[in-house]
């Protein structure tokens, strides 16, 4: 099918890009694009990355591209793929490839030379449409136009098989459902709910990665409450109930009204119980960083306000924080917390000996330095004045 073509995009132009589906002949039949890029700019949306499909085996790839002047990087050349590099242009070129055996985590591929077997072999329709470089024509074997003209998200071919192959399309199904979809497939959703189970078999990694991707999407809040109601979750999150997608559902309008971006550890910390955080945490294999930050985040937003809470726990936490618990974060729009304009060493030169008093000391400076607002150096001055005349009296009282 040739007769739809690639509407005109400011990454079709990019630096080394013409050179690169050149050096591949793609007027030839050798190079065509695939996937996200084709998709994203049919639906008049911006692209990231760039793929290219192409029969050429790795090995001839690197070849051509090395004689055009084009860096390579062996990224995935056992499975078909190599970064080419062409005037700071990135393009992941894989060849065409076909399923050998899969068991639901791994797939042996075999190189192929047929484009719809390498169509046949992904996961959902609107991502196996490919663009012809020069003309812009669009080749879809399976559907994928119609699909996308009505937003829909549809496994190619039978929804059980293809799940049985790779089970994180489960995941993936509901993800581009949340990014794209209008109308919900009603077979890909049964045989979702049919396979469910099969998403214990996956490393938790995988998870969290197409889970964190989901949870920003647009319709992420639609999507999360139609997995809950269909028992998707059970299996690998069991935490995640109905008062999960509740609070998930209002931290959505909560940073929508205050204009910030949705955030996906944000987000998974609402669809948890609080007590539960941690252990989710920990099996998701999530960094240290978003670790904390997802036992933090339901801590209550306190009653010293915004910007006290994000001068002693961070914006990012505060900000988690406060929309969470459904206070008003706009005293944090373009505020940079400061640093307490007096240290230990000021207090010691006023005549508090070294040691635990000290510490004690400038911690009672620094809340009545934040309890006023973070005032100036000379108002500082004034308090550790007033805080290390007291402990003087103490000492000379006890």
């Amino acid at each position: 099918m040739v007769d739809v073509i690639l509407p005109a995009a400011t990454w079709r132009t990019r630096p080394g890009l013409a050179r690169l589906t050149e050096a591949l002949d793609a007027a030839g039949g050798h190079a065509r694009y695939v996937g996200g890029a084709v998709r994203d700019t049919l639906l008049g949306l911006d692209v990231a990355d760039i793929d290219l499909a192409t029969p050429l085996h790795p090995e001839a790839v690197v070849t051509r591209l090395a004689a055009a002047g084009i860096r390579t990087i062996p990224t995935g050349i056992a499975h078909g793929t190599v970064t080419a590099v062409s005037e700071g242009t990135v393009v992941e070129v894989t060849t065409l490839r076909r399923d050998v055996a899969t068991d639901g985590r791994h797939a042996i591929v075999a190189f192929a030379d047929d484009w719809r077997e390498d169509a046949a072999r992904r996961d959902f329709t609107i991502n196996a449409l490919y663009a012809d470089p020069a003309s812009g024509a669009i080749y879809d074997y399976f559907g994928g136009l119609d699909d996308l003209a009505v937003r829909r998200v549809r496994f190619i071919g039978d929804p059980h098989r293809r799940i049985a192959e790779d089970h994180l399309r489960i995941l993936r199904f509901f993800r581009f459902h949340a990014r794209f979809g209008a109308t919900i497939d009603a077979a890909g959703l049964a045989a979702c709910v049919d396979r469910a189970n099969d998403l214990m078999a996956l490393s938790r990694e995988r998870v969290a990665a197409e889970l964190l991707k989901l949870l920003v999407a647009p319709g992420a809040v639609a999507a999360v409450r139609l997995m809950h109601d269909s028992g998707i979750f059970r299996p690998v999150l069991p935490e995640i109930d109905h008062d999960g997608v509740a609070r998930l559902a209002a931290l959505a309008e909560r940073e929508r009204a205050a204009d910030v971006a949705p955030d996906a550890i944000r987000r998974l910390a609402a669809l948890l119980p609080r007590d539960a955080a941690e252990g989710v945490g920990a099996r998701l294999k999530l960094s240290n960083a978003d670790r904390k930050r997802l036992v933090q985040a339901g801590a209550g937003a306190g009653d010293e306000g915004a910007r006290a809470l994000a001068y002693r726990v961070g914006a990012t936490i505060a900000l988690d924080r406060l929309l969470l618990a459904g206070a008003d974060a706009a005293a944090l729009r373009g505020w940079s917390s400061p640093a307490l304009p007096i240290g230990g060493g000021a207090l010691v030169a006023r005549g508090l000996t070294r040691g635990p008093e000290v510490a004690r000391v400038l911690r009672r400076v620094e809340d009545r330095w934040i309890a006023e607002g973070f005032p100036d150096a000379a108002r500082a001055e004034a308090i550790a004045d007033e805080e290390v005349a007291q402990a003087l009296r103490a000492t000379r009282n006890a």
